[in-house]
């Protein structure tokens, strides 16, 4: 027996014959779970998620812009957005929000009027959820 072995011995290093299996075994069982959790969230963030597009805005008035935008959502359920309208500075002049039905179609199209405080230049839609 050699020095080097020795010293393992005594002070605890000498592997035995199953820690590398349990090892293999340990490093499989956590990819397995990593990947189920990452399959698990891309799906849960996909299965709710909303588009929507601006496709045309006209500035009525001073005080109105009416935006006309298409949502693509999950059939079958209720969208909350948020529609903004902006001066020529980019600053926010008016918004809303709108409550849209449940619907059997996956893209719908709308037409909004929003008020504003000053006049406005464009008007777009912020953000979109299911409700």
């Amino acid at each position: 027996m050699t020095t080097q072995q020795m010293l393992d011995e005594r002070y605890g290093r000498v592997r035995s014959p199953h820690a590398r299996l349990w090892r293999w075994i340990a490093g499989i069982v956590v990819a397995i779970v990593v990947g189920g959790f990452l399959v698990w969230m891309s799906y849960g963030n996909s299965a709710d998620a909303v588009d929507a597009n601006a496709t045309g805005y006209r500035v009525v008035d001073a005080r109105t812009v009416s935006l006309t935008f298409q949502v693509t959502a999950p059939t079958g359920s209720k969208v909350v957005c948020v529609l903004e309208a902006d001066d020529e500075d980019h600053g926010v002049v008016g918004w809303k929000i709108v409550h849209l039905p449940a619907s059997t179609s996956h893209t719908r199209a709308y037409t909004e009027t929003i008020p504003t405080v000053a006049s406005a230049t464009n008007g777009l839609v912020n953000t979109c959820w299911v409700s």
